[in-house]
């Protein structure tokens, strides 16, 4: 059985945001709340500040704080190494987005980030919170894939929908192989300058294991235990930095 993973090469990365607007679309993302988040920030003063970018998806942790709090076992990991949450379970008590030290989570019925109001605009059918004019995946609440229900939590899902139909033994998925380009995730499959990488950590003639091994790949806040399974390629092994965003940030 595999054990899904990503790298991300921080020296390749633009910050183009062409992520973010591919898992918007596939995952019927309400504007403003993106799985795949691209965060923007400055470094040193005026007059030459430097505007730097961090990509940040949900880690999908080998310890995940979020499942561990849950009371209803809504957050599970399957036997490939993605967290998840079944929305039929998930109660919206949102302990597991105080838990998330990577701020990744997203609750449907907390106040629009971005105004007009879309849930107004596009009124959900039934339980849903909205009614999108694109379609994404067919809905899947037991892995959280689809649109967001109203009263639950949601996170990245690393296209669950994709990935879980490839090819058992698969070592990665490649959008540039034909016979596997169906089950990239979006992410890494619209990636502009290729900086994104997926497949099996547990096989080390993987792709994301030598980069891992040869580029001393690190994980964001690694020290808080949650073992992430993205890694980031700094160019010098450094540790990836804490950006605006993550909950050690703004504990600083």
């Amino acid at each position: 059985m595999a054990k899904w993973g990503m790298v991300i090469d921080l020296e390749k990365c633009t910050g183009c945001q062409a992520c973010s607007t591919a898992c918007q679309m596939e995952n019927s993302r309400l504007p403003g709340e993106n799985y795949q988040d691209v965060l923007y920030y400055t470094e040193g003063r005026q007059p030459t500040p430097q505007l730097k970018w961090f990509p940040r998806p949900c880690m999908h942790c080998e310890e995940p704080s979020c499942m561990h709090v849950c009371p209803t076992k809504a957050t599970y990991k399957t036997e490939d190494g993605v967290v998840l949450i079944d929305w039929d379970k998930c109660i919206g008590c949102k302990y597991c987005m105080i838990a998330c030290p990577y701020g990744v989570r997203f609750y449907t019925d907390e106040k629009a980030l971005i105004e007009p109001n879309i849930k107004q605009v596009f009124k959900g059918d039934g339980d849903l919170s909205w009614n999108p004019p694109y379609k994404g995946p067919q809905q899947d609440p037991k892995h959280g894939v689809g649109i967001q229900p109203n009263g639950v939590v949601s996170k990245c899902n690393f296209c669950y929908h994709k990935i879980s139909k490839a090819p058992k033994g698969t070592p990665d998925l490649d959008e540039a192989n034909p016979e596997l380009v169906e089950y990239v995730p979006a992410c890494v499959r619209t990636c502009a300058p290729k900086a994104r990488y997926f497949g099996d950590l547990d096989n080390p003639n993987s792709q994301v294991s030598r980069l891992i091994s040869d580029k001393q790949g690190t994980r964001l806040l690694d020290h808080t235990g949650n073992k992430p399974q993205v890694y980031y390629l700094t160019g010098g092994g450094a540790a990836a930095a804490a950006v605006p965003g993550t909950r050690a940030n703004k504990k600083a």
